[in-house]
């Protein structure tokens, strides 16, 4: 199959809460890491996947993981406030969608709650992969939702000559918002060593609405909403991050290792006196050695350690206080390419000790264990093939109200056609094992963040789904298609609903995690046509869309994204990049009892990219945000009914490598 390129369209909802003009280019010949431990290319892949690359994360927003990925087909981020924010993949948000670092978890405590900043920046990535939906057996049975993988490369893989490098600074109008970073890796003989910084602020962000909705002042019986205040109040972030790594590259493989720091401060707009400061320290461990291994020809292994503490300040008082540390580790054997059949046998394990000390310690302390056993496999016939995989997982957790033991099984199955050259169908079937999580069995108290008594319950069983996917890739000349269809049937579905009664305490409703059964189906489109192309110059329409419906036996599942459609025009005139965006955003009125309806909005944006040199090591950018200044709420927040998603800004920037 010839290479060519997909321009995947990602729409940008709004400042801090879209990936920044991302040429979210898929080169469809490239490998997908996080896929497999062996060799799948993205035009070969069963799997509905994005990439950013760090072209892209160049011009990205200063912001948060979930708010740098959502606008992607498929993905929305859980916004809460500028500080903090998750993916949300096909409706599905929290300890459904894991979050990796090179392919080991987070070790934080960001999928309990959704004032829990990610302990990564997406600006320390090299590369961040997204794949939607559950097929990715390698990483265990949490992954129901989806994966996103950070890939830093600070432990450096390949050998370098000298001293190469890249810097970065921008800054942006709607938020006083100022970001630098760096990163560098020098080579002496075999030995590679990396170095990375990162530093970011910004103040309260504007916003061309009042802050509180007018459903909810409605809803309240509250005057309609006046506009007294154009910023949105104790939003401000402040992070600092900076890291080091070391290798040794020979002609078998490569092993490292690295060190990184995060520290963070950001406030929580719903609660003008409340802040959070974020401290971990991370070490990591990455290597990959080719030896004969009788049926395996290569052994893959990566593992993390993580001290996390999560303090909420009221004030200059210390409300609450979270704390996450413990251990993972994977280790994979890869077998060689015979014939077209690729295959790979793992194990994993991690361990983590999990507290809350406070005033919101609604979790108590629990040790989390987990030891799983895999295989993926793989057939390629050129015209056809097939694809298949096993897991089986065991996890405990060990709480003062109880212990807890799970054995979760998944499997999944696929198949795929070539019927001719540029096309690719695939389809894929799973059955995934979750276990529950501390939080869906122990927690009992108020949650200010989410204005809910959440209770546990420390029966709940294994969430089981069964999912269906169907793919068509189509490259050829100037026409580039990307189409992924996917129904999911859930057994035990773990959801939070309120019991209609209200904590005297608080005041806050009452809520139980309870198990239902659910089904969520939809799809996401991407579409690109070069109109015109002469040398390096071209002239290309590009368009995403996605859609996604959750429906249970207790009626609708909350934060359901509604539909969204987006399209773009790029001007490509080799030296410098143009484009121009316009995003629509449906209302959702199917609602969650006790939930609003968000409306709709629709959304312009612009930029401007150049390389200026020949060398093009220098790279200028400028772009505006919400040009029309349209009050947007992100229906997948906590706080869309009392923090919209920024106004109009501007940004600039300029990075240069060497």
């Amino acid at each position: 199959m010839t290479k060519t390129h997909l321009l995947a369209a990602s729409g940008i909802a709004a400042l801090m809460a879209t990936p920044a003009w991302a040429d979210v280019t898929k080169e469809v010949s490239e490998v997908v890491v996080t896929a497999a431990p062996y060799v799948v290319s993205m035009d070969s892949s069963t799997t509905s996947v994005e990439v950013l690359k760090r072209d892209d994360l160049d011009t990205a927003p200063a912001a948060g993981l979930g708010d740098v990925l959502s606008g992607l087909p498929g993905v929305r981020s859980t916004f809460f406030g500028p500080g903090a924010s998750r993916p949300v993949i096909r409706g599905l948000a929290g300890p459904r969608v894991l979050v990796l670092t090179n392919g080991v978890g987070m070790i934080d405590a960001s999928a309990l709650s959704p004032d829990h900043q990610v302990a990564t920046d997406p600006q320390e990535a090299e590369r961040i992969e997204v794949l939607r939906g559950p097929s990715a057996l390698a990483y265990g049975g949490s992954a129901i939702g989806g994966i996103v993988n950070i890939i830093d490369d600070r432990i450096p893989h390949q050998l370098v000559d000298g001293v190469h490098g890249r810097m970065l600074v921008s800054g942006s109008s709607g938020d006083d918002g100022k970001m630098a970073s760096a990163a560098f890796k020098a080579g002496v003989g075999n030995w590679v060593l990396s170095l990375d910084g990162l530093r970011r602020t910004s103040e309260d962000y504007t916003v061309p609405v009042a802050q509180m909705s007018r459903r909810l002042a409605a809803e309240e019986g509250l005057p309609e909403p006046s506009l007294s205040e154009t910023k949105v109040a104790n939003s401000a972030v402040e992070l600092t991050a900076y890291g080091a790594g070391v290798s040794y590259v020979g002609s078998q493989g490569f092993g490292g290792l690295s060190i990184k720091k995060t520290d963070t401060t950001y406030g929580i707009a719903a609660e003008e006196d409340v802040t959070i400061g974020l401290k971990q320290t991370r070490v990591d461990g990455q290597g990959e050695l080719n030896l004969d291994l009788g049926p395996f020809d290569k052994i893959k292994f990566s593992a993390g350690w993580a001290d996390y503490k999560h303090t909420e300040f009221e004030g200059d008082e210390v409300g609450t206080t979270f704390l996450s540390d413990g251990w993972e580790g994977r280790l994979e054997l890869v077998q060689p390419d015979r014939g077209g059949w690729q295959g790979a046998v793992g194990v994993q394990a991690l361990q983590r000790n999990f507290d809350a000390i406070g005033e919101e310690a609604l979790i108590p302390k629990t040790k989390i264990t987990e030891q799983g056993i895999f295989t993926l496999q793989r057939l390629d016939k050129d015209k056809w093939g097939v694809e298949g995989g096993l897991r089986l997982d065991q996890r405990k957790l060990d709480s003062e109200i109880a212990e807890r033991k799970f054995t979760n099984i998944s499997a999944s199955i696929g198949a795929f056609l070539r019927p001719a050259e540029g096309w690719f169908l695939g389809l894929s079937g799973s059955r995934t094992s979750r276990a529950p999580t501390e939080e869906e069995l122990f927690s009992e108290g108020a949650h200010p963040a989410t204005q809910q008594f959440e209770v546990g319950d420390a029966d709940l069983n294994e969430e089981i789904s069964y999912s269906l996917d169907a793919t068509v890739h189509y490259a050829d000349g100037p026409w580039s298609i990307d189409l992924h269809a996917f129904a999911v049937k859930y057994d035990g579905f773990v959801d939070l609903r309120a019991t209609g009664a209200v904590d005297a305490d608080s005041g806050f409703r009452i809520y139980h995690f309870v198990q239902t059964d659910a089904k969520f189906y939809g799809g996401e489109m991407e579409a690109s046509y070069r109109l015109w192309q002469d040398g390096d110059r071209s002239f290309t329409l590009e368009g995403s869309a996605d859609y996604v419906r959750g429906e249970t036996d207790l009626g609708v599942p909350a934060r359901i994204p509604p539909w969204s459609v987006t399209g773009r025009a790029v001007f490509d005139a080799g030296w410098w990049t143009g484009k121009l965006e316009l995003r629509r955003v449906a209302e959702q009125d199917r609602v969650a009892e006790f939930e609003l309806p968000t409306d709709s909005y629709m959304m312009l944006n612009a930029s401007l990219s150049a390389t200026p040199f020949a060398d093009k090591n220098l790279k200028l950018f400028a772009e505006a945000r919400n040009i029309n200044d349209t009050e947007a709420r992100e229906h997948a927040s906590f706080l869309k009914e009392l923090a919209p998603l920024p106004g109009r800004s501007f940004r600039v920037g300029a990075g240069y490598k060497f």
